[in-house]
């Protein structure tokens, strides 16, 4: 038998160098500016202009003159650490920066991004010898009793790191490539996101392709503690529509119920959701791209919000027609994101294929 034709890559060897760039960079919710910069740089000799807004969400746009507009958005934060307080033994307490789970974070290595620079510390957590407690019940982690260790063994020795106050503090876990095609790091959520729109505007411009309107490839900041960044910018752009990407839950592990989550794996394609902010045509459209280009889609559902920018998108202005793209991704908001290479290419693909066909005539309305 035959072996079947292997599709050739639309991803170059600079890509991958972006993306292990940008992913080992970080760039926490309100501090996203060292990313943005790399994500510009990147974007820019493929794209006609430029803006940023305020806050730092970095905007790219191919026809900035044209009067109808598209989005393609990803959000460009990730989750980190807060300095809240500094005890007199020189041990550093800290506040959530979004969403940042717990309880993974007793031994992990962070940097602190301190006033004279990087410091690195640990999360401190006795030995399991010394933390029982009522038998066999072990201390369990919590924000209040995890704290950072940076060598310091004194307040004033803290500080004289440049360590203060509001300070942030990130893991240090980067990018990795393991088996069969599987990729891991943190802030897969969603800078795996930056990283598919900047791919579709390379391939516009290597493949020359015209578009009949504005396309604006936005990478937005703030997603993770609330959306902030997509509502400011999408009251800015006035989008008439958008097409946001994100990851969702790979629903095979354990402790994932199927039945409240769905199904969803890694390497079986994108997840298009439905979803009140979700437009029904605009993602009937990109379904039809989809069967039209034969490329794997998987689907999930929300009953309320999506979670994401979608949803800031959606409810902008006087409504967007809006749709989700996600990319599944297992262990979400951990240090060991885990997502498959296969699912980059076609959700990459889907969105550039969905980019091609639509039109300022597409037909968008519910009543036409």
């Amino acid at each position: 038998m035959a072996k079947a034709k292997k599709t050739k890559s639309i991803l170059t060897e600079q890509s991958y160098s972006f993306l292990k760039n940008y992913i080992n960079n970080p760039s926490p919710t309100g501090f996203e500016s060292s990313g943005q910069k790399i994500w510009l740089d990147y974007i820019k000799p493929n794209v006609d202009s430029f803006f940023t807004d305020p806050y730092g969400t970095a905007v790219a746009v191919i026809n900035p003159d044209a009067k109808f507009k598209v989005v393609i958005e990803a959000h460009a934060d990730e989750i980190s650490w807060f300095v809240n307080y500094i005890s007199p033994e020189g041990l550093i307490y800290l506040k959530r920066n979004g969403g940042v789970d717990h309880q993974i974070a007793p031994s992990m290595r962070v940097n602190i991004h301190g006033k004279k620079g990087i410091v690195k510390a640990v999360f401190g957590w006795p030995a399991i010898h010394t933390r029982l407690s009522n038998g066999d019940k072990e201390t369990q982690p919590k924000v209040e009793n995890l704290f950072l260790d940076c060598g310091a063994r004194n307040k004033k020795e803290v500080e004289a790191l440049g360590i203060h106050i509001g300070a942030v503090a990130t893991y240090e876990e980067g990018f990795e490539e393991i088996a069969y095609g599987h990729l891991i790091g943190r802030a897969f959520d969603n800078r795996i996101g930056g990283f598919m729109i900047a791919e579709v505007a390379r391939l516009l411009k290597a493949n020359k392709k015209k578009i009949p309107y504005g396309l604006y490839i936005v990478n937005a900041v703030q997603e993770e503690i609330g959306l902030r960044g997509a509502e400011m910018i999408a009251r800015r752009i006035k989008p008439d529509a958008a097409i946001i990407t994100d990851v969702t839950h790979d629903t095979t592990t354990p402790m994932i119920s199927k039945m409240k989550e769905g199904e969803c794996s890694c390497g079986s394609g994108p997840s298009l959701t439905y979803g009140p902010a979700v437009h029904n045509k605009l993602l009937d459209f990109i379904k039809t791209t989809a069967e039209k280009n034969k490329i794997p889609v998987q689907y999930h559902t929300v009953s309320r919000s999506t979670g994401t920018d979608t949803d800031a998108f959606a409810y902008s202005n006087d409504g967007c027609p809006s749709a989700l793209i996600s990319i599944p991704l297992r262990y979400m908001h951990t240090t060991v994101e885990m997502l498959h290479k296969d699912d980059i290419e076609n959700t990459i693909r889907l969105m550039y294929e969905t980019i091609l066909r639509l039109t300022p005539k597409t037909n968008l309305s519910y009543f036409e």
